[in-house]
This record gives C-alpha cells, structure tokens and sequence, in this order.
C-alpha cells in the first residue's frame, strides 16, 4: 500500500517562491510506486489549497487562476485518522479529500520553517518529515542557535542582538555595537533566510542604514564581525540525534560581499522551466532549479584535513540542536586566522541540498525517502513515550470554575 504524503509548500514568508520551487522538485522526484502524494500550496495569507495544478510549476505565473482550479482545503483529525477536507465544508456530500499518513513541509522562512507549521502538524498527530518543534525555532533564531552551539563547543562569531523597540534610540543600538565590534559589521535579521535584509557596514553611518534595512523584515536583528577575508563553505547533514552523517561541501560563488538573493536563486535566471525537474551539478540553467542554480564548486577546493573538520563539525552541530531529516549548515573560514567559524543552519534547505549528496552517490529519490523513514522511525519512537494518563482529578474536584474564581485564598 503506498504512503499518503501531504506535501506542504509556500506560506506567509519572504521565501515564499523559493519554497514552491523546492517543493515541485522534490515532487517530481519522488518514487510514485511508494506514495500517493497530494500536494498542498500554502498562500501568502496562510489558506490551504490542492489540486493536481498545484504541482505544476507553471501555474504559478498566475496564482489567482491557479487557485481557481483549486480547492480550498483544511488538515483535520478525526475518527482517529487525519485527512485532508474541503473547505468550507459542504452540507451534503463527502468533504473528505484524502487521507494522510505522513507530512512533508518543504517551506523556507518565518512563520513556516520556524517551528509554526510544525507545531500544527505536532497537535494533529501527523508524522511529518524534518525537524521539530525546538529544532526548527532554534535553527531559525541565529542569536540562540549561536548561543546553544557556542555553549556545546561548536565555534561561531561573537555577535549583539537588538530589538525593534531598542532602535527607538539609534545612537544608543550605534554606540553598543561600535563598543563590541570592529568594523566592517554585518547585520542580520535574526529569523530569516536566503539573505533577505543582510548587508553589511563599513562606518557608523552604513550601519544605521543597515540597521533600517534589517527591521524592515523582522523584529529582531543581530550585528557581527564581517570576516574580510571569506571563503564560505557549505554542507549536508542527513539523520537524526541517534545517526548522522555529511554530504560533499560546496563553495558558492558569490559577486560582493555577501552572498545575496540574487546569488542564490537569480544567478542564472533565464525562466523556470519545469521546476519538478530535478535541477543540476554545479549550477543549473534556470531560475526554476532554485538553490540548484547557484553557482559553486564542488567539491570545495579544500584539503582533506579542512574537508574532514567541517563534516565532523557539521554533524555535531545538526546534533546538538536536535534536528532531523536533512539540514544545510554554512561555515565561514577566515583566511586571516584560517579559523573555521559556523554561520547558521538551514533545516529545510533550498532544494533539500540534493546536488551535495548526489557526489557521494545517493540519488535524489533516494535522499527524499530516506528523509520519509526518519520521520516514521521518530513517529515509532514517540508512540513509545508516555504523553498523557488517566486520572480523576477532574471528577474529583469541587467548586469548579465558579469557586476557583470566587477563591481569596490564592493571590500572585
């Protein structure tokens, strides 16, 4: 019998696209022998859709017609099961779409890659693929994912963090950062991806600008050291906390100082054209192979020795904040110590990093499975844990609201 997979996609982020055209790469390689796949897209205002349309990358140049071709649609649990439903429901008839036995949110940014959706999925009772709960809001927080590794030995950059209401007074937030840092400063939104509101600041008047920028697109941005002489170099981990292992390294090409948007997913842009192929080694042609078009080396031109060192770190690093499926961990080396220095996590990379373990021999579909087993072994290891028991605590207790809100007896 073969798994129904709910593939989740889009959502309320600034990463909204890319997560579409992740998501119809991953559809377009998975084994249709094993999974009965029904396709979820997730608008920007957060409502749910199906239809075979929905994993045709096509549609998406005109998403209202698209949705028109859809149909509106909610994960619910009942009698035991989750299914799929229409909605709004129907008076008559059946509103059952389809049944669910696993999840697979494929979908990059806030409000969705950070534990939001998970958590949704987590209170259906739905297996889903990936990270969880705390793993996915810590890998999306660069300040505490910092703080969590920094404290188990995983080397990262000293940084400051600051919040919206603190830039009330920007000569302040100015000031602290000049204080704890040298310039150049990069600065961050402390929540996003696909360096989206990243820049970078040569003197106090830069980062101000910067600091704008960065509030723009969260409510909470972080400033570090800008390494000057960087070579970044990125890598796969797949697995869980009892087993992981590395992909092959790649080193992006980037065209200033930072790696951009336009770097990742414009780079090549020549139109998306079949954006459920699978994409390709080294760069792909189009914009349509997402993170896969970006142009990079690999494997990265480092020694054996500095290969090994990131690998080892990257799989303690997936380990340490707990995560799950396949995650992609960016490193910065610093040609002027030649330290190693971990830059964040992606826990629902670009394209699922696919084009980093193809070098070492696992297809595509094959990674995509595997990521499906991960989720079912830890939905077996948590119907082993005890949730939940009876008790009569509530039969038993007298006065119920009416007393506990008359009660003087208590006070905070």
């Amino acid at each position: 019998m073969r798994i129904k997979l709910c593939v989740l996609f889009g959502g309320k982020s600034v990463e909204h696209e890319v997560s579409v055209i992740s998501a119809l790469q991953a559809i377009g390689q998975l084994d249709k022998t094993k999974y009965d796949i029904i396709p979820v897209y997730i608008t920007k205002n957060s409502e749910f859709y199906t239809s075979f349309e929905c994993s045709c990358i096509e549609e998406y140049k005109n998403i209202p017609a698209l949705l028109k071709k859809s149909e509106r649609c909610v994960l619910m649990n009942t009698d035991g099961k989750v299914r799929l439903l229409r909605y709004p429901f129907r008076k008559f008839g059946d509103n059952v779409i389809s049944d669910v036995d696993v999840a697979f949110p494929i979908v990059h940014g806030t409000n969705v890659e950070d534990g939001t959706l998970q958590g949704y999925l987590k209170t259906l009772g739905l297996p889903f693929v990936g990270c969880d709960v705390t793993a996915s809001a810590v890998g999306m927080d660069k300040y505490v994912m910092k703080t969590v590794l920094k404290d188990n030995g995983v080397p990262v950059l000293d940084c400051v963090r600051f919040y919206a209401s603190e830039f009330a007074d920007p000569e302040d937030v100015l000031d602290r950062t000049e204080a704890k840092l040298a310039y150049p400063v990069i600065v961050k939104p402390v929540n996003l991806g696909s360096s989206v509101g990243i820049s970078v600041a040569h003197d106090r008047r830069e980062l101000k600008a910067c600091l704008e920028d960065g509030f723009k697109y969260a409510s909470t941005v972080l400033c570090e050291k800008a390494i000057t002489d960087l070579t970044e170099i990125n890598c796969s981990v797949l697995g869980d906390t009892s087993h992981a292992e590395a992909s092959e390294l790649e080193m992006p090409f980037k065209h200033d100082e930072i790696l951009s948007f336009k770097d990742k997913y414009e780079g090549n842009s020549g139109g998306a054209k079949g954006g459920a192929k699978g994409g390709a080694k080294g760069g792909a042609k189009s914009s349509g192979a997402g993170m896969a078009s970006l142009q990079r080396q690999i494997p990265a031109p480092v020694s054996k020795e500095r290969r090994e060192e990131i690998r080892a770190l990257a799989v303690r690093a997936f380990q340490v904040l707990g995560c799950n499926g396949v995650s992609r961990i960016d490193f910065m080396i610093d040609g002027e110590t030649d330290t190693v220095y971990l830059n964040e996590i992606n826990t629902i990379p670009g394209s699922l990093s696919f084009y980093l373990w193809e070098p070492l021999g696992v297809k595509y579909t094959v990674l995509l499975d595997r990521m499906i087993e991960l989720a079912l072994k830890r939905r077996r290891e948590e119907d082993a844990i005890t949730f939940s028991f009876d008790t009569n605590i509530l039969e038993n207790f007298a006065g119920g609201a009416k007393g506990a809100k008359g009660s003087k007896g208590s006070k905070l």
